[in-house]
C-alpha cells in the first residue's frame, strides 16, 4: 500500500469567503487512487467507505483525502477539478454495500486461479498478475503482463461463460506489476514502488558503470526483472563528483614505464594506477597528484615512479611525510571478529583433575608420583581458597626430584664398595695367616 498523504491543513479553519474544496480522494485495492466530486457535500472525512460513480452499477472504496490538499494532488497529477465529467460520490456505504463488497473481494483469488488455467489451455504468452473486482460484484478487471500484443478474444468468452461477470483485460508493465503486488526488496525495506514512488523513469546501465558497480544483472535487477529504480537516485551526485576527475583512459608516463588506471573511488578522490609491466602492484593515488603528473607530462617532463606519489595511508603521501620526516604507516582494516566475546580461559584445577583421572606412565615412576603429589597439594590449596604461587610450586618440585635423583646416585658406588669389600677382607686375612 502506498504511503497516504499527510493533511496538514487538517484543523486549518478556512478563510472568510471560501469555500470547501467539493473533490475527494478515494483509493481501492492496490493503492488504486481515483478523484471524485462530491456534489451532495456529504461531511466526509479520511477512513469514510463511500460508494462512488462507476462505467455500469457503483465502486466502494475508501476516502483518504479531503479538502485543499486533493486540489494540489489533482493538480499534480494534471487532472482538471473543473470538468463535468468528473465522477462523483453517491452516498456513505451502508451495510449491504459493504458485504457485497466484501464477498467479492473473497472470490478474487480463486477467480484469478481459474483465469490463468484458463489461459495456459489456449495457450496464451501472458501472466494474469491480479484480479480487482468492482464494489458491486458485477464486473472484474483483469491485470495482466506480456512481452507483446495478445490476442485474448476467445479468453474473454471463456472467462465470461466460467464466472458470468463483465470482463475488462488491462495489460500493465513489470514495474507497475511489482508496484500493485508489493513485497520486500533486497535493502531489507518494502519497495519504492509500492510504497511512495509513482513515476517510473527508465534505468539504463550507464547509471551502474558511473557509480562503480559490478554489472551483475542479479544484484542489479530487482523483483520486476528490470534494473532498479534506485539507481536513478544518487545518479547526479556522483556525476557531479566525477566531473573534477581526470579520463581514466589517460596514462601516466614515467621513467619505469606507462601506468594505466585500474579503480577510482570517487568520495575519497583517490585513483589507483599499475605499470602495464607488472600489473599485479597497485599504487594509490591522490586525483591532485594525477593531475600533476599529467601536467608534467603534457610539458614533456617524466616523474622518475609512482612511488614518489603513491599514498601510504589516506591523510598523507609518501612525498609529504618524507618531507615531514614523519613515517606513515598504512591504515590496517579492523578486525572481523573484534566484536566477539574472548573466550575464557579453562581453570587450573580442571586440567589437575583431568591429569589425576588420565592414566600414565610417569605416574608409576617415583618422580611422576611425586609430580602427582604436587597436583593434588595444588587442588586442595585451591579449594581452601589458597592462591599459592606457581613458581613456588615448580621450584619446590625440581628440589623433590633432584633429592629423588641425588639418592639412587648415592646408592650406586655403596653397592660397588659393598662389592669390594669381601675382596679386601680376604687379603688381610691371607697376610695374618702368612
Amino acid at each position: 500500500m502506498k504511503l497516504s498523504v499527510f493533511d496538514w491543513l487538517a484543523n486549518t479553519s478556512l478563510a472568510g469567503g471560501l469555500d470547501f474544496f467539493d473533490c475527494v480522494e478515494v483509493r481501492f485495492k492496490n493503492s488504486r487512487k481515483e478523484y471524485f466530486r462530491n456534489v451532495d457535500k456529504l461531511p466526509l472525512q479520511a477512513g469514510d467507505v463511500v460508494a462512488t460513480e462507476a462505467n455500469s452499477g457503483h465502486d466502494v472504496g475508501v476516502v483518504t483525502l479531503t479538502g485543499e490538499l486533493v486540489r494540489m494532488q489533482m493538480k499534480k497529477r494534471s487532472i482538471d477539478w473543473n470538468n463535468e465529467d468528473l465522477p462523483r460520490v453517491y452516498r456513505k456505504a451502508n451495510q449491504k454495500d459493504i458485504d457485497v463488497w466484501q464477498e467479492s473481494r473473497k472470490r478474487e483469488i480463486s477467480v484469478q486461479k481459474r483465469s490463468r488455467e484458463l489461459a495456459i489451455a489456449l495457450g496464451l504468452e501472458m501472466k494474469i498478475s491480479d484480479v480487482e473486482f468492482q464494489g458491486d460484484g458485477s464486473k472484474a478487471t483483469f491485470y495482466y503482463t506480456a512481452e507483446g500484443r495478445v490476442d485474448f478474444r476467445q479468453l474473454i468468452k471463456d472467462m465470461a461463460r466460467a464466472f458470468g461477470i463483465r470482463i475488462e483485460m488491462r495489460q500493465i508493465g513489470f514495474r507497475q506489476e511489482a508496484a500493485r503486488l508489493g513485497g520486500i526488496g533486497s535493502c531489507g525495506r518494502e519497495l519504492c514502488c509500492a510504497t511512495w514512488l509513482t513515476d517510473f523513469r527508465s534505468v539504463s546501465t550507464s547509471a551502474a558503470r558511473y557509480q562503480q558497480l559490478s554489472l551483475n544483472p542479479q544484484k542489479l535487477a530487482g523483483q520486476c526483472g528490470k534494473l532498479k529504480c534506485c539507481l536513478n537516485f544518487e545518479l547526479d551526485t556522483y556525476l557531479d563528483a566525477l566531473k573534477d576527475f581526470p579520463k581514466t583512459e589517460t596514462k601516466l608516463h614515467t621513467q619505469r614505464g606507462l601506468a594505466t588506471c585500474q579503480k577510482i573511488d570517487i568520495f575519497k578522490r583517490l585513483m589507483w594506477y599499475t605499470y602495464d609491466e607488472s600489473p599485479m602492484t597497485w599504487y594509490k593515488l591522490s586525483v591532485d597528484s594525477v593531475k600533476e603528473i599529467i601536467e608534467l607530462n603534457k610539458e614533456g617532463q617524466q616523474i622518475e615512479e609512482l612511488e614518489e606519489y603513491t599514498i601510504i595511508n589516506d591523510l598523507s603521501s609518501k612525498r609529504s611525510s618524507s618531507s615531514m620526516g614523519l613515517e606513515m604507516k598504512p591504515v590496517e582494516e579492523d578486525s572481523i571478529t573484534r566484536f566477539d566475546t574472548p573466550r575464557r580461559r579453562k581453570k587450573k584445577n580442571n586440567q589437575a583433575k583431568k591429569a589425576q583421572n588420565r592414566p600414565d606412565r610417569a605416574s608409576q615412576s617415583p618422580e611422576g608420583k611425586v609430580s602427582q603429589k604436587a597436583e593434588n597439594v595444588q587442588g586442595q590449596g585451591k579449594k581452601q581458597g589458597q592462591n599459592p604461587n606457581a613458581q613456588k610450586q615448580r621450584r619446590g618440585q625440581g628440589q623433590q626430584q633432584a633429592a629423588t635423583e641425588g639418592q639412587s646416585q648415592k646408592r650406586k658406588p655403596n653397592n660397588n664398595k659393598n662389592q669390594k669389600r669381601p675382596n679386601n677382607n680376604s687379603e688381610i686375612s691371607k697376610d695374618e695367616k702368612n
